[in-house]
C-alpha cells in the first residue's frame, strides 16, 4: 500500500464524508463511477458559531443525497441559506434546483443559465454569509464557467474540478481551454504562496493536505502530457484518437472518450502556439 504522505498533494485517508476544517464539513453523494471517484463532494462551508450556512455543488438529482444535505446541516444547529456552483456539470449541479426548492434559497453561479434569484457570481466577487468569507477565485480551463472558493480562515481552496483529491482532472474541450486551465493552476499556486492556502477541499476524492504539491504535480503533469502528445504527433499520430491510443494507452479503456476531450484540447494548444 502506498503512504498517502508520498502522493501528490498528501491526500487523507479514511472516511470522505464529515469535518474537513473548522468551518468545512463533506456529504459524499451516491454516485461513484470512473468520471467521479468515490461520488461528487458536496460541501457545507459556515462559521463556527453561526446557524447559516452555504453549500457549494448539491450535487446529482438524488432526493436522498440532497435531504442528507440538509440534515447534516440541521444536525450541526445550520440553516442552509445559500447554494453556491463551482460550475455546471451535471454530477455538481444537476441537483441545485431541487436543493433550492427544499431550502428556499437562490443558486449562485457564473453561468446566468444555472442562476435561482437574482445574483450571479464572478472573479473577485466575496461571499460573506452568517460572518463567513468566500473569495471567489475564475478557475477557467476544466470548463469555461468553473470557479473556486478561498476559504481564508481556514487556509483553504474548495476547487470543484479544477484540482481533485486522486488522479488529474480533464479538459473538457471545446467549452474547456488548455490555456485557461494553466492559467488557473497559476492562480491557483498563487494561492498557496501568497496566501497560505495548504489544504485542498476537492469537488472529487479525498482533501488534500498540501496545495501547493497538488498543484505543482498537475503543471508538471500538465507540461509532460503536452511533450507526450507532441512528441506523437512528430511521429505521425495525428488524429485525437490515435493520440489517445499512443500517449494514454496505460489509461483505462473506459476514460479514452474523456482522454480525448483533453487530446484535443492540448492540441489545439499547441497548435496555437506554433509547436506542432
Amino acid at each position: 500500500m502506498t503512504d498517502a504522505a508520498a502522493l501528490p498533494g498528501r491526500p487523507r485517508g479514511g472516511v470522505l464524508s464529515g469535518a474537513a476544517t473548522a468551518r468545512a464539513v463533506n456529504v459524499l453523494a451516491p454516485n461513484a463511477s470512473a468520471m467521479t471517484l468515490d461520488g461528487t463532494n458536496t460541501w457545507i462551508v459556515s462559521e463556527p458559531g453561526s446557524e447559516l450556512a452555504v453549500v457549494i455543488d448539491p450535487g446529482p438529482l438524488d432526493d436522498g443525497h440532497l435531504k442528507a444535505v440538509v440534515d447534516t446541516a440541521a444536525r450541526a444547529g445550520k440553516r442552509v441559506a445559500l447554494t453556491l456552483l463551482t460550475h455546471g456539470h451535471a454530477d455538481h449541479a444537476e441537483g441545485a434546483a431541487r436543493f433550492a426548492a427544499l431550502t428556499n434559497t437562490p443558486v449562485r453561479a457564473l453561468d446566468p443559465a444555472l442562476r435561482l434569484g437574482d445574483e450571479g457570481l464572478a472573479g473577485g466577487d466575496v461571499i460573506t454569509t452568517g460572518g463567513l468569507e468566500l473569495r471567489v477565485v475564475p478557475s477557467p480551463g476544466h470548463t469555461s464557467d468553473s470557479l473556486c472558493f478561498h476559504l481564508p480562515a481556514d487556509r483553504a481552496v474548495l476547487t470543484g474540478d479544477t484540482v481533485l483529491g486522486r488522479g488529474t482532472t480533464l479538459v473538457a474541450h471545446p467549452d474547456g481551454r488548455l490555456g485557461d486551465y494553466l492559467d488557473s493552476l497559476r492562480r491557483l499556486r498563487s494561492l498557496t504562496v501568497d496566501d497560505g492556502v495548504h489544504t485542498v477541499l476537492p469537488g472529487h476524492g479525498p482533501v488534500l493536505d498540501d496545495a501547493q504539491g497538488a498543484v505543482e504535480f498537475y503543471l508538471a503533469h500538465r507540461a509532460g502530457r503536452l511533450a507526450q502528445i507532441e512528441t506523437a504527433v512528430e511521429n505521425g499520430h495525428r488524429t485525437p484518437p490515435d493520440v489517445v491510443a499512443h500517449v494514454y494507452a496505460d489509461v483505462d479503456r473506459s476514460l479514452w472518450p474523456a482522454a480525448e476531450l483533453s487530446v484535443r484540447a492540448q492540441l489545439e494548444y499547441l497548435r496555437d502556439h506554433g509547436l506542432i
